[in-house]
């Protein structure tokens, strides 16, 4: 069962990541603007979509977990401080921490590894 709930877990947690890389690529225009707005240059977004959709891809299948894990929660972090900052705004506060919660299940997968059934076990780095 533990094994199992791992996978799952890696699933969850991985799934917004993933789906916000393809909603950036399908709406590139709007993903652009919406981080212009927020002082952050454009050119960034495919370094952004690269890392929204094959970080959480790496998680899943479990294949250098724990680095990936680091990067998204940095990432997480780094996103919050940018773009989840008016704390006037209830909305922007409940992203805010969304993203704190979510880099803090992300350093736990770093910290605990992926687990048997990942690609990191598979290959010998025991998690």
């Amino acid at each position: 069962m533990k094994n199992v709930l791992e996978l799952i877990s890696r699933i969850l947690l991985s799934t917004i990541f993933l789906l916000a890389g393809i909603t950036k690529i399908v709406a590139y225009q709007d993903a652009a603007a919406y981080m212009e707005l927020a002082g952050v240059a454009d050119w960034l977004l495919p370094v952004v979509i690269a890392g929204e959709v094959v970080l959480p891809i790496l998680i899943i299948v479990g294949w250098y977990t724990r680095i990936s894990a680091i990067a998204l929660g940095i990432f997480t972090i780094v996103t919050a401080l940018l773009f989840h900052v008016d704390f006037s705004d209830q909305m922007q506060v409940i992203m805010f921490l969304k993203n704190v919660a979510m880099a803090g299940g992300l350093l736990l997968l770093a910290v605990h590894g992926a687990g048997v059934l990942s690609m990191d076990h598979a290959r010998g780095a025991h998690t």
